[in-house]
């Protein structure tokens, strides 16, 4: 079989938007750092990047439901942008992330069907195939509009500046092709980001471009990627921390900020709210009275509010009064979660482990090692928030994660910095496979200092070699050649290194070549469907072949893989 091409959207169809969804969450995933270090702006708490990542990544979790409701048909576009816009509201978090969701709520206006956009304009429902760049350019002006109007008083050099910026540009790129839109949507982004400092006076005292634009460019970036395959940076923003000249606030812009250098507001408070139109028009007023960097997104029933008060509990009383809320999250600015309950805190333990696992049986080992485990299934791996929850339930001063899973490394890194800010220390260990986890709990010595114990994990875990069986389920290329639908795949740090017709055997080749270089213990994990006699057979062959090598057999149980190797 000939390895096809890749193939480009010409328009913004429902594939392409779950593309820019999971490539977003990427380029966010390695852009929160820096966007969480120039956070200065409404306040200097540190977390745009983490918030903006979290926004987005229950925004690609709706989107993957819906391709998942439609199996084996595709959902349409309307279908897609319309869960995209449902996941980022409800989960948005923060400023940045709830401005965020009603950018994309806006686009959905326009996107998502005849029901969307204004009197006249050309909707996705007449081009069946998806939208082309004038539907886009509409999608992005209507997304910086319904922007402003979800800000209570919006101020220039934020996000809001940045989302005009990219639709105007868009708007001026005067093409229908999507990904030139998109492109010149970027690069208006961009420049617009580069302006910030000297629109925004906290932002020119520090330094720093606005964090929620810097990650609005990661967001288009993201776009013009999967419209075009193009992968796109930014000079200054995608290397080092952004930081620009100082500059003083330009004096046409409006710079009525809340002070975010002599205090303000002590709590943020964020909720899901369940009112009709007139009722939330109430609330705005109501709020706006009560503090500041208020922002109210949603529609057709159910909002998200965001508020920064002193008195967090008349700004509960006041969503209470105006309909049903629910998910009430109340964060003390500089002192983590502020939300307690009546009963005295439960006195927490020195230090934990939280593990993801593919599987009953390691479940069962990690956890009689002491370790609070997070459970994967097949093809759902664990949100962020999946692993926050773990955090909190291993209720620990000290927490060493374990994510077990190259592909978890920016979920894993978001939920440590949600767990630092409500006063956990956190330490993320980029386990790549449970194997890795399980050397690493090996050595685990909670008497130890917490430093001390980090660095002797990490370096048992590095220090394990990883392999896999898995059955190919498609006819496809591979770095060991091509492979045929029910062949049995022998990877070795991820990448096929052996194709085989049978499990014993190319377990066995897999054993081979990782011990080639070397080692003192072999560990192997079964999933269900592999017999003992398989386990028997290889650890003979260990036995036989590699003098002073020790095995090690676990039992995985149903949804590990067919077969984890550890070689230490």
């Amino acid at each position: 079989m000939v390895k096809e091409a890749k193939q480009v959207p010409h328009n913004l169809d429902a594939v392409a938007v779950r593309a820019w969804c999971r490539l977003a969450l990427d380029a966010l995933g390695r852009a929160r750092e820096e966007i969480d270090s120039i956070n200065v702006y409404p306040v200097a708490d540190g977390d745009t990047g983490t918030n903006l990542y979290l926004t987005v990544e229950s925004a690609s979790q709706a989107v993957d439901a819906a391709f998942t409701g439609h199996d084996p048909a595709l959902p349409s576009l309307a279908e897609t942008v319309r869960a995209m816009a449902h996941g980022a509201l409800i989960g948005a978090r923060g400023n940045s992330g709830t401005i965020l969701s009603q950018l994309l709520r806006g686009m959905a206006q326009i996107l998502g069907g005849p029901d969307g956009g204004e009197a006249g304009e050309t909707r996705e429902a007449d081009h069946p195939d998806g939208a082309d760049g004038h539907i886009l350019e509409l999608a992005l002006r209507r997304a910086a509009e319904s922007a402003y109007e979800a800000v209570a008083h919006p101020v220039e050099g934020t996000v809001l500046t940045v989302a005009t910026a990219a639709a105007e540009a868009a708007g001026a790129a005067g093409s229908t092709d999507c990904g030139t839109v998109a492109r010149a949507a970027y690069d208006g982004a961009c420049a617009a980001l580069d302006k910030t400092p000297g629109q925004l006076a906290v932002l020119g005292r520090a330094g720093v471009v606005d964090a929620g634009g810097r990650g609005l460019v990661a967001v288009l970036g993201a776009l013009v990627r999967a419209l075009s395959g193009e992968t796109v940076s930014r000079k200054g923003a995608d290397s080092g921390h952004a930081r620009v000249e100082a500059a003083e606030c330009d004096e046409a812009a409006e710079c009525d900020e809340p002070s975010a250098d002599t205090g303000g507001p002590a709590f943020e408070v964020i909720y899901l709210l369940e009112a009709d139109d007139s009722a939330v028009a109430r609330l705005r007023t109501r709020l706006d009275r009560l503090g500041d960097s208020l922002v109210v997104v949603g529609g057709d029933g159910l909002w998200n509010v965001h508020v920064h008060v002193d008195d967090a509990g008349a700004a509960v009383e006041a969503g209470v009064e105006a309909g049903r809320p629910h998910r009430i999250r109340i964060t003390h600015f500089g002192a983590g979660d502020a939300h307690t309950t009546a009963q005295p805190p439960q006195e927490r333990t020195q230090r934990a482990i939280v593990a993801v696992v593919p599987g009953e049986g390691l479940a069962g080992l990690y956890a009689e090692a002491g370790a609070t485990t997070v459970p994967t299934r097949v093809g759902e791996p664990p949100a962020s928030g999946e692993l926050v929850d773990a955090i909190r339930r291993a209720h620990a001063r000290e927490v060493v994660l374990l994510p077990n899973d190259a592909e978890l490394r920016h979920t894993a890194a978001a939920a440590a910095a949600q767990a630092r800010t409500e006063g956990v220390r956190v330490a993320l260990i980029p386990t790549r496979s449970a194997v890795q986890g399980i050397a690493a709990l090996a050595v685990h010595a909670p008497d130890r200092r917490f430093d001390e114990d980090v660095v002797a994990m990490t370096s048992a875990a590095g220090a394990t070699r990883y392999g896999e069986l898995a059955v190919a389920e498609r006819q496809s290329w591979t770095m060991a050649g091509i492979c045929q639908a029910g062949d049995v795949l022998g990877l070795i740090d991820g990448d096929v290194a052996v194709i085989g017709a049978e499990v014993a055997p190319t377990a066995t080749s897999v054993l081979d070549r990782m011990l080639s270089a070397g080692g003192e213990m072999v560990t192997l994990v079964l999933g269900e469907s592999v017999p003992d006699a398989v386990a028997e057979r290889l650890e003979k062959h260990v036995r036989d072949t590699y003098l002073a090598v020790d095995t090690v057999v676990y039992r995985g149980g149903r949804q590990s893989a067919l077969m984890l190797i550890g070689v230490e």
